[in-house]
């Protein structure tokens, strides 16, 4: 058909049968959700493959921060221990991380029992709504 003015081609699928043609359509429809399956894949491997990266450029940075912070910590007994003797600048400095851990976790326990069930609840009231809302009219 390659060359054919598009009013020839119509000619031409009028003098097809209507078997033929549906089976050329299923076949180009089989064809066409193939290859946007294959697309999907090979962006899905892309999008993972950069996830992967940034994760470990993320765990990479979050295990300088924590060392990091842990000579701040450092820091801040030995300040202290200017002050008093070392044994109990490290017991003040442990006692506060520990006090503070403890706040943390307790905000933490907060947030999780706020989110639990982990069920959308707004988006499930919302569909059995629309439900109602279609059943009713349907009765109408």
């Amino acid at each position: 058909m390659a060359g054919q003015t598009s009013h020839q081609q119509v000619e031409d699928l009028r003098d097809r049968p209507v078997g033929e043609l549906v089976q050329q359509m299923s076949e180009q429809m089989s064809r066409l959700v193939r290859e946007e399956l294959r697309l999907a894949q090979l962006e899905l491997a892309q999008k993972g493959k950069r996830a992967g990266i940034g994760a470990g450029l993320f765990g990479g940075s979050g295990l300088l921060c924590l060392y990091g912070v842990a000579a701040i910590i450092a820091g801040v007994a030995l300040l202290l221990a200017l002050v008093v003797p070392a044994w109990a600048a490290a017991l003040i400095v442990g006692g506060a991380l520990l006090a503070l851990a403890g706040a943390f976790a307790l905000l933490g326990k907060r947030q999780v029992s706020k989110a639990t069930p982990p069920a959308p609840r707004q988006a499930i009231d919302s569909v059995k709504a629309d439900v109602e809302v279609v059943k009713e009219r349907a009765r109408r």
